[in-house]
């Protein structure tokens, strides 16, 4: 059976909120595992769903969103590649009790611009279509992503803080927009202090943003990495259910770094230990209505395989993958490294992805 969905982009929304048990719950589904796609401001956007082994229609499972980095796509993080883990490494960690329904959308041009606020739409629309389907506790949404897919996740929090429990972002900057942001929520974040990327200025601006929304109590000095091991500074003095998380390294651009002596990239396990804090709440609310074209909310299945990546000579000086490329006042090299291109992420700053 084939269905469609429709959400045109409005200038104001009702966002979802926090709630118990969706409408999903108890219906037979007819969301599987696969990719699907949806019509957003007449632009078609797909998403991957990733459902739990031997999915029960009367659990209320966990919603997971895992956006990509630009020039990333679905395909890369249901799968895994480009350095990162197949959905941030977290599905081994979510089992049993805790397991989780992933979502990996795919962003537009291959990133997370949010013009118009329409990814913010896209998202709105994903969560009324999966939670009219599926059985989820929508008092626990989460969201992680690396760089752009970060961003993402942030603006997601800022847009909607009524909606999302607890956030991880990766090494990422404020790319996405932050529309409202004034409100707590859970926030997880890790950057490299030699991230030659987003700088971690960048990533500190974030996160300071909900240290002071959750009414954390501010650091002086800034933590800093101990030699090769990360650093976890778990904030005090939050607001109860809002605390922030920051955790430091000494490295550069990357979704999975890894402790010295360990093989084991420790995003996964402390995004994990952050989320896994959280219980569902008794709340009861509705689930996000349709902006326009109210009605049963549908979805279209496909199949799709990842894009090759693009490859660029590299004669002369090069910049490596995730390295600056262009952008105005950019005096460094313009040549990605053989494997990676020159991509524009806005006119101060292109990316070799």
């Amino acid at each position: 059976m084939q269905f469609s969905t429709i959400a045109l982009l409005a200038l104001s929304c009702v966002a979802p909120v926090l709630g118990a048990r969706s409408p999903g719950c108890g219906k037979t589904p007819t969301i599987r595992n696969g990719q699907y796609t949806t019509t957003v401001n007449g632009k078609q956007r797909e998403y991957i769903v990733r459902l739990p082994d031997n999915y029960d229609r009367n659990f209320a499972y966990r919603l997971v969103f895992t956006f990509h980095a630009l020039g990333g796509n679905a395909q890369q993080i249901a799968n895994g590649g480009g350095g990162t883990l197949a959905y941030y490494g977290l599905p081994p960690l979510m089992t049993g009790n805790n397991s989780a329904i992933f979502i990996s959308p795919n962003g537009l041009n291959q990133g997370w611009a949010n013009t118009g606020g329409e990814d913010i739409t896209f998202v709105d629309n994903m969560v009324r279509t999966i939670e009219n389907d599926l059985c989820v506790e929508q008092s626990l949404r989460f969201a992680t992503g690396f760089s752009y897919g970060g961003a993402m996740s942030y603006s997601w929090a800022c847009s909607r803080p009524d909606q999302v429990r607890a956030i991880s972002v990766l090494s990422s900057a404020v790319l996405s927009g932050c529309n409202g942001g004034t409100q707590p929520v859970a926030y997880y974040h890790q950057h490299g202090t030699r991230d030659s990327v987003l700088s971690i200025s960048m990533g500190r601006q974030m996160r300071d943003r909900f240290v002071q929304n959750n009414g954390c109590t501010p650091l002086n000095p800034e933590p800093q990495p101990n030699g090769g091991r990360s650093t976890k500074t778990e904030y005090r003095n939050c607001l109860p259910g809002k605390p922030v998380t920051w955790v430091i390294f000494d490295g550069d651009h990357n979704p999975s770094q890894q402790d010295q002596g360990s093989n084991t990239p420790f995003a996964p396990g402390n995004t994990w230990e952050f989320w896994s804090q959280f219980q569902a709440d008794g709340s009861s609310n509705p689930s996000p209505e349709p902006t326009s074209n109210p009605g049963n909310p549908q979805t279209t299945l496909i199949t799709t395989s990842r894009a090759p990546e693009p490859t660029v000579p590299a004669p002369g000086p090069t910049a490596p993958r995730w390295g600056q490329c262009g952008g105005q006042g950019w005096n460094g090299p313009t040549v990605c490294v053989s494997g990676t291109t020159c991509t524009k992420l806005n006119d101060y700053y292109h990316q070799c992805l």
